[in-house]
């Protein structure tokens, strides 16, 4: 049994990894458990995202998946007398077969928790890293309905010509957890510090912002972010659909980025309300939303390298290495700041903006390998090499 924790996208590389390690040690799965208890309060089930039944059927072939525990299992667990554990972080296959096994043999079943990031990146064999591909591009399929209303976003979208997808990571918890308060008035820091306190799982409590920013630790803001659309070239006439949660700050934050480019949508000003209505307070639910419209956007923009971020990027790459555009923080904050302190004019803020991301486009790339540093090196789900067709992608279209 296996209970993952976070969002949307934290829980679809954990569901991956879960399959795939219980198909090398060939041992039953449950489906898994979802977070409802994370910041975002989500009370929906597996089956209420994902259609449960094309994922048992379509990996029958390499492991058997239960909807539930038999009764006589399921009584133990209602007794309490399960096994539960999380297992250790950035693990080797190995380490499931030498350490986990054994207890499985011994317990019957045994529940990992918090199973987020619990298996390595690289270093694994060639078999397991297929096995996480084919779960995350084949089995993992969403409901029917998110499946339907992401075709409709989508087509609305093309109506109307290309468009942009633009993950803007700037809501209130993003900024409450990271600290990073560029642009806030006093009020609002004050606001994002109470919260940040209240919750005791989030570790770090004081915070210097302007250090995290100048590190490139903070998401861009609105007002950043529209500097650097028209520092890359793209043209006001693009769609910008808004794949996030609610601005913080709202309209107040959005006015430079609206002002840019007029045309700004997202899914609730292109449904109906009663559209989305079975999805409100179900915030995977949406993210799932955001994620179908994210994989067929002309270019993909992320603001924060979270695990949307990252997940998108790496199922981009195997649609066949569709433009995402993977900025450069660190660096774009010193730009932006000398630009707007004179010292840059606009061509030349410009062109180093375009010149320093001519290579950050999701082109074929090796995935960066940091042995004892599993925490800095590239993530598996960001680019899956060993399940990419060779790719002839030559230079990006310009914008």
């Amino acid at each position: 049994m296996v209970s993952c924790n976070g969002g949307l996208n934290q829980m679809r590389a954990a569901i991956c990894d879960m399959v795939t390690i219980a198909r090398y040690l060939n041992v039953t799965l449950i489906v898994p458990e979802l977070d409802k208890t994370s910041f975002w309060a989500d009370p929906s089930e597996f089956q209420d995202i994902f259609d449960v039944d094309h994922f048992i059927t379509s990996l029958r072939d390499e492991v058997r998946i239960l909807k539930e525990l038999p009764p006589r299992l399921k009584r133990r667990v209602e007794t309490g007398t399960v096994y539960s554990m999380p297992p250790i972080s950035w693990s080797d296959i190995s380490y499931y077969r030498n350490q986990i096994l054994p207890l499985i043999r011994k317990y019957k079943v045994v529940h990992l928790n918090r199973t987020d990031t619990r298996l390595a990146n690289n270093g694994q064999p060639l078999d397991i890293q297929k096995l996480r591909c084919r779960v995350n591009f084949s089995a993992l399929r969403f409901t029917s309905q998110i499946e339907d209303l992401g075709k409709r976003v989508i087509k609305l979208l093309r109506q109307n010509g290309p468009f942009i997808v633009l993950h803007l990571r700037y809501e209130m918890d993003m900024l409450a957890f990271s600290g990073c308060t560029q642009g806030c008035n006093n009020e609002e820091v004050e606001e994002l510090t109470r919260m940040r306190y209240a919750y005791p799982w989030w570790k770090e409590k004081i915070i210097n912002s302007d250090l995290k920013r100048k590190d490139g630790l903070c998401p861009l803001t609105p007002e950043e972010t529209a500097l650097i659309l028209r520092a890359l070239d793209i043209e006001n006439s693009y769609q910008i659909y808004i794949a996030a949660g609610e601005i913080y700050g709202g309209n107040r934050r959005m006015a430079s980025l609206a002002s840019a480019y007029p045309k700004l949508v997202r899914k609730e000003t292109l449904l109906e309300p009663s559209d989305l209505g079975f999805f409100q307070n179900h915030s995977s639910q949406m993210a799932a939303l955001d994620y179908l419209v994210s994989l067929e956007s002309d270019i993909f923009i992320p603001t924060y390298d979270g695990n949307m971020a990252k997940v998108v990027e790496g199922h981009r790459r195997f649609l066949g290495y569709k433009q995402t555009i993977l900025l450069d923080r660190r660096l774009l904050v010193d730009l932006i700041d000398q630009y707007n302190s004179g010292s840059l004019s606009w061509n030349e803020f410009s062109n180093a903006v375009k010149e320093s991301h001519k290579y950050r486009k999701g082109q074929p790339t090796q995935r960066s390998v940091i042995p004892d540093r599993p925490k800095e090196e590239d993530y598996f789900y960001a680019n899956p090499e060993e399940c990419l067709k060779p790719s002839s992608y030559g230079q990006v279209s310009s914008m």
